[in-house]
């Protein structure tokens, strides 16, 4: 992670960053299910921390709205009553269509 903070994770498009969380959202999920919970806190970690500095990147400044919101839910969802009422399914829809348009931006 450390590599990350130093710079190389503000070089990714806001598409790039939020396909990465959405993989470790992904993971937190199927560790939850598979009730791993040492696992799933660690995806959950990194999620979160990944999610921290894509709010700290400048160039996304304009989508704190949606980023802090995101940051909430996931909270929520994991750790909290999951008062929005999110789904496995939600979240993984959430993420993977960024998934889609990181692939799309870099041409594959």
């Amino acid at each position: 992670m450390k590599t990350l903070a130093e710079g190389r994770w503000f070089e990714l498009s806001l598409m790039e960053q939020l396909a990465n969380v959405g993989c470790d959202v992904d993971r937190a999920i199927r560790w939850k299910s598979r009730n791993n919970i040492p696992y799933h806190q660690d995806a959950l970690k990194r999620a979160l921390d990944l999610l921290d500095l894509t709010i700290q990147d400048r160039k996304n400044r304009k989508r704190l709205r949606e980023l802090g919101r995101m940051r909430e839910i996931l909270k929520d969802y994991f750790i909290g009553d999951n008062s929005y009422a999110y789904t496995d399914e939600a979240l993984q829809k959430y993420f993977i269509d960024y998934n889609y348009l990181a692939a799309i931006q870099k041409g594959k």
